[in-house]
């Protein structure tokens, strides 16, 4: 077994590192208290290539690996969680079913722009009655001609705001056992009948755009198929299992900071004339959280290697996503306990590293449908 980074992946966590600290990090507090989408920042990411960073080149990307991504997405995350969760769902759930399920043509049309950091896309698949059990969409795909009209809603969508692309699952048929076929359907934004509003006011991740999108009598070419027809269910489990690595990949950044930020403060607070840092109380938990976040590190990257090698990754993306947000939500928590008062505070962060972590234990599969994904995994 091999931990040592590539030269190349070396070079990415370098660069990311160095523009996440210059460019995002002082805007960081900003963008959470103001809750707005940093477009700009989006654009300069594009510009240096994150956007593309899976893809081959010849779709807009710059040819890196999984292990380079995940280490790109811990690098922003540690900075900002909001910026790190629109990044990781710009590319594991907006480009990358492009990637894989894609036409040729649908490559060459949507992946490029979308590599090359110009355009964004979101993926359609939570609704308001259909969160874990993402099977039971209830938006409809009706073939009429030539055209398919797609009637339905669908909620907690990032970046849908900003994005020109959508896919959106649907029904659009019936097998014979009677179980709905679900398609992924390509929807440009400024279709007609197509609606965004974001409206949420949320605990954290607050300048990560989170929209509903409502479709309404919304006709697209019946080519506009994502890949297959009828293979939306195989295609978004797929998706998922990918974005679970970026997801642990956010967690990896998030609980990152808090230790470094409660490192610091350790070796800086004196109470009963010596550093905190000097106290086993303090010295344990900051143990804990080191020991807890390299664990992470080490499952986020196997999950990653496995996929970059082409072999079964499920079940490791489960473990990496289940972990690793809950280090993160844990280390953040505990950070906070160690500044204690000033944790509460706001200009010392931790207590958004809390909120931003916590949101990583729910959305792309809850703590609980991880801990399901794994016991099947083993034969349960």
């Amino acid at each position: 077994m091999d931990f040592e980074l590539s030269k190349e992946q070396k070079m990415i966590q370098s660069m990311v590192r160095e523009f996440a600290y210059e460019v995002i990090r002082p805007r960081a507090i900003q963008i959470d208290q103001e809750a707005k989408f940093p477009a700009d920042i989006f654009y300069r990411m594009g510009e240096l290539g994150l956007l593309g960073i899976p893809f081959p080149e010849k779709y807009g990307g710059s040819g890196g690996d999984m292990v380079s991504y995940a280490i790109a997405v811990e690098e922003v995350g540690s900075v900002c969680g909001s910026t790190g969760l629109s990044y990781a769902a710009a590319v594991s759930l907006g480009a990358s079913p492009f990637y894989y399920y894609g036409t040729e043509d649908q490559k060459q049309t949507y992946l490029k722009p979308l590599a090359k950091g110009g355009e964004l896309a979101s993926f359609g698949l939570t609704e308001p009655n259909a969160g874990s059990d993402a099977g039971g969409t209830k938006t409809k795909a009706v073939l009429d001609g030539d055209e398919y009209v797609i009637n339905g809603e669908k909620c907690f969508i990032t970046n849908a705001s900003y994005a020109e692309t959508f896919i959106i699952t649907a029904v659009t048929g019936e097998s014979d056992q009677g179980k709905k076929l679900i398609s992924s359907l390509i929807v440009p934004a400024d279709t007609k009948g197509v609606s965004i509003t974001s409206e949420y006011n949320k605990m954290g991740v607050r300048g990560s755009d989170t929209a509903q999108i409502v479709l309404e009598n919304v006709r697209v070419p019946k080519e506009n198929v994502l890949g297959e027809p009828n293979k939306g269910f195989e295609q978004f489990l797929s998706t998922l299992d990918s974005g679970r690595i970026s997801i642990g990949a956010l967690g990896l950044g998030i609980a990152q900071a808090a230790l470094n930020k409660a490192l610091s403060y350790a070796k800086e607070r004196k109470q009963f004339g010596k550093t905190i840092s000097k106290f086993q109380a303090i010295q344990f938990k900051l143990a804990d959280m080191a020991m807890e976040i390299e664990l992470a590190r080490n499952m986020v990257y196997k999950a990653a290697w496995l996929k970059d090698n082409d072999k079964p990754f499920s079940k490791e993306a489960a473990y990496a996503k289940l972990f690793a947000s809950e280090t993160a939500f844990r280390t953040a928590n505990q950070a906070i306990q160690i500044l204690g008062g000033n944790g509460y505070m706001r200009e010392y962060e931790v207590e958004r590293y809390l909120r931003d972590a916590k949101l990583l234990e729910i959305g792309e599969g809850t703590s609980e449908i991880q801990r399901l994904v794994i016991a099947r995994e083993l034969g349960c």
